[in-house]
């Protein structure tokens, strides 16, 4: 570090560093030795490891095809919605493993996943899908049972006599 002698020198300084904070963050592409990008997803209880290669568009999730793991149509959609908003159907495979939760739990977070795995994968692709909300986890879980209550709001059946 050098050495200040006076106060102009110290403004020079601190005017300097202040210039460099507000530069953007630089995101780089993240790759494993494989070439494929990872990342987690969360959604309720359910947790998404999700890998991304280039390939054909196949997803896998569970060792199965989505269509069969997924077989209600709107899961299909949610499960989709990052690589289609991001225009890329046909030019990745994904591989998700998911567990704990229910269908739809697990189907946000693979969409959790497959985003955040997008943008380590492209980094350019973190501007769209960050204002679609896929990169943003979703903290909403099932509100604890109360002691006293029937369930976590609603109280037993009221008597009055």
């Amino acid at each position: 570090m050098a050495e200040l002698n006076s106060l102009s020198e110290l403004s020079a300084v601190t005017n300097a560093v202040e210039v460099n904070k507000n530069i953007a963050p630089v995101h780089v592409q993240k790759l494993d030795s494989q070439g494929r990008s990872y990342a987690t997803g969360k959604r309720k209880d359910a947790v998404a490891r999700v890998w991304i290669k280039p390939g054909t568009g196949k997803i896998t999730v569970n060792n199965k095809e989505f269509e069969q793991y997924f077989a209600r149509p709107v899961l299909r959609m949610i499960l989709r919605q990052p690589i289609v908003i991001a225009k890329r159907d046909t030019q990745y495979d994904v591989v998700a493993t998911v567990a704990g939760g229910g269908l739809s739990g697990q189907a946000g977070a693979i969409r959790h996943g497959i985003s955040k795995a997008l943008t380590y994968y492209e980094p350019a692709l973190r501007t769209i899908l960050k204002k679609g909300g896929f990169l943003t986890r979703d903290s909403r879980v099932v509100e604890r049972k109360k002691y006293g209550k029937a369930k976590a709001r609603r109280s037993f059946q009221f008597s009055k006599r």
